[in-house]
């Protein structure tokens, strides 16, 4: 279970993380999580390349080795980079002293000032000291593209109810997400467009 946009409650209990951004124009914010692999994230850049807009990519750091030409073309691109731990670790699942040096394994390769907890799951002793180091963003629309039960359709449908000035919206370069990124990625860009939305960069 999960919820598109979260609730008031949870922003409050994580009050040190980034959820929005500013809401005075009509900018929202593309960012991808889980990468990078060769199966999705080349049809990601090649999609924003065409659009013109740059986006965050929250990297795991086993992709990033095992990828290392697609991060580098990342970089190239203009595009920002976040880091996502080096083993996609549930916060929640370790003790803070593991989870952080797996952070620190994914800084080596990362480099960066923006840290996304995978699932979103952190305790708050590891918020406590990533947050010296860190902008922590999480997000104000999930699209649900990692949802195998969920339609693409469906997927298209959440980002169009919920997205609002100011949006953080998460998507995923990752197997699971393949059928309902491709679907709903280009259909949104061209959208928020038209109704005269920019694509900012976090």
């Amino acid at each position: 279970m999960y919820w598109v946009r979260p609730p008031s409650f949870l922003k409050w209990y994580y009050r040190d993380m980034t959820w929005r951004k500013s809401r005075s124009d009509k900018t929202i914010y593309l960012t991808f999580d889980d990468g990078p692999i060769p199966e999705l994230t080349p049809f990601v850049l090649d999609i924003l390349k065409k659009h013109g807009i740059k986006a965050t990519f929250f990297c795991v750091g086993e992709n990033i080795q095992k990828h290392s030409d697609l991060f580098r073309r990342l970089s190239a691109e203009g595009h920002r980079i976040g880091n996502h731990t080096y083993h996609h670790l549930k916060g929640w699942d370790y003790d803070t002293k593991s989870y952080i040096e797996d952070v620190k394994k994914c800084q080596e390769l990362t480099q960066t000032s923006l840290f996304r907890p995978p699932y979103g799951k952190i305790k708050k002793s590891q918020i406590k000291i990533l947050k010296e180091d860190f902008e922590l963003i999480m997000w104000d629309v999930l699209s649900g593209d990692f949802d195998t039960s969920l339609a693409p359709a469906s997927c298209y449908d959440n980002v169009i109810k919920y997205t609002r000035p100011g949006s953080i919206l998460v998507f995923h370069d990752n197997l699971k997400a393949i059928s309902r990124l491709k679907h709903t990625l280009p259909r949104i860009i061209e959208h928020f467009k038209a109704q005269g939305y920019t694509f900012g960069l976090l």
